[in-house]
């Protein structure tokens, strides 16, 4: 005889405490309502721990290398020889306290919230059955459950593949030590940001990218500068192939790529992309699509009777800024407060390589692609009077695209020094349609990087 679990009733069920899970747990709980957050790895999920704030230690340590590799251009002599280990202690001790997550528990609780550690999944409406070490706990969630499961690493079926001790991007932040050599499969934003990483610190660095360019998310011109900066430190860019198989044999990985040719490196890096198992979540208990990339929400993160879902698996960008600006339209809609809905038109993302690229909004081809009527204006950042005050490493650009009916941005790229922050310029005017006309009467400060902005619409009108 069997003794069926007991089902525990509560307000709130949240899966998944990514930043926008953990946020809008916190919010609930803090409203009044009884809220439980399911974690089956740390709460806090992917940013804190492997991705936006150790990955950028590694990154400021990078670019401090690099920087010192130029006094000798500007200032006069600098020796440089780098070590990894501040690096690992950085990250181990202050960005991840040995990945641990008890602080941030402490913060949930501190909010009102109770977490329990296991796998969830939907069991059907407002049922959630969490997988713990214990056995299965039942959880009935009176208001609404709200999924944020995150993404997984994405590693594809390759020959020889599996078994072998390759790196995910949570290897490459975990790491005691830079490797002598490196492949890095995928040549988006995480794989090359890696890439540079490691090879500032004297890894033998190799990206292999299936298609034909890098960060291809980003502006052809943005790409470029990518290419032609890593092409300068001596890392090696192979577009256009894909690995066919795989072997690993005595400490030593060998990719064996479609034209025909291999590389041969001490570590492995895929950075491939990312997934969420909707199956494993149990979304067709409540209706949903499991077999589908993402979970289809409305512009109040609504994706089924009592349940919504923020985060990467919507697929409105896999940034913790999406997630949190999507919590905080959730949480609103459950507490039957405001009347906020999502809109993604103006959505900001950068890759932190040097040159950093910052964009926001429609790429060009993506607004042709849209049928606008479109304008470019682009102007080179090195040639600007802040470019040229600051010297090596200034290459970069503003491109603006506009619609040109209606005269207004629809998107933009920055990409070069302080990239991030100039684009804070172009989101407003993205996001709150401000008219080119109003723009080109702004006064911008001068010697900065983002008074190239008025440059670039000068080349907007003459385009």
């Amino acid at each position: 005889m069997t003794t069926e679990t007991p089902v525990e009733p509560v307000d709130v069920v949240v899966i998944g405490t990514g930043p926008g899970g953990e946020d809008a747990a916190a919010r609930l709980a803090r409203a009044g309502l009884d809220v439980v957050a399911v974690e089956a790895r740390l709460v806090g999920g992917e940013c804190p721990y492997y991705g936006c704030i150790p990955t950028k230690m590694m990154v400021r340590a990078a670019d401090a290398l690099a920087e010192a590799r130029r006094v000798a251009t500007i200032a006069g002599r600098a020796d440089v020889h780098p070590d990894w280990e501040p690096v690992a202690r950085r990250i181990r001790d202050e960005a991840t306290t040995g990945w641990d997550d008890t602080a941030a528990v402490e913060r949930l609780e501190s909010a009102g919230g109770r977490l329990v550690r296991g796998r969830g999944r939907l069991a059907g409406p407002g049922e959630v059955v969490v997988t713990t070490a214990d056995g299965e706990r039942r959880l009935q969630a009176r208001r609404a459950v709200v999924l944020n499961p995150g993404t997984e690493p994405l590693v594809p079926p390759i020959d020889g593949l599996a078994g072998t001790p390759y790196w995910t991007n949570r290897e490459a932040v975990e790491a005691a030590e830079a490797p002598a050599s490196l492949t890095v499969l995928g040549g988006g934003a995480i794989g090359c940001e890696l890439a540079q990483v490691f090879a500032r610190f004297g890894t033998a660095v190799e990206v292999i990218e299936a298609g034909e360019r890098l960060v291809a998310a980003d502006e052809p011109e943005a790409s470029d500068l990518v290419a032609a900066r890593f092409a300068a430190e001596g890392i090696g860019v192979r577009t256009g192939t894909s690995a066919r198989r795989v072997s690993y044999d005595d400490g030593s990985f060998v990719v064996h790529l479609d034209d025909g040719t291999q590389v041969t490196s001490e570590r492995l890096l895929i950075s491939t992309g990312r997934r969420t198992d909707l199956a494993a979540l149990g979304v067709a208990s409540v209706g949903l699509d499991e077999h589908a990339r993402t979970i289809t929400v409305d512009d109040r993160l609504r994706a089924a009777d009592g349940v919504w879902a923020i985060g990467d698996a919507t697929g409105h960008g896999a940034f913790t800024h999406v997630s949190m600006y999507q919590a905080r339209i959730a949480v609103a809609d459950i507490l039957g407060d405001g009347d906020e809905r999502a809109d993604y038109r103006a959505v900001p993302h950068v890759t932190f390589t040097d040159p950093e690229v910052g964009a926001v909004g429609l790429t060009e081809a993506a607004a042709r692609d849209a049928g606008l009527t479109v304008r470019t204006g682009v102007t080179d950042l090195a040639a600007s009077s802040r470019g040229f005050v600051h010297g090596p490493g200034n290459e970069g650009l503003i491109k603006l695209v506009e619609d040109a009916d209606r005269g207004v941005l629809v998107g933009a790229t920055a990409a070069g020094p302080a990239a991030g922050e100039i684009l804070a310029v172009l989101t407003l005017a993205v996001h709150a349609q401000v008219p080119t006309a109003q723009l080109r009467r702004m006064i911008y400060a001068y010697p900065t990087f983002h008074r190239a902005i008025e440059s670039a619409l000068a080349d907007l009108d003459e385009g």
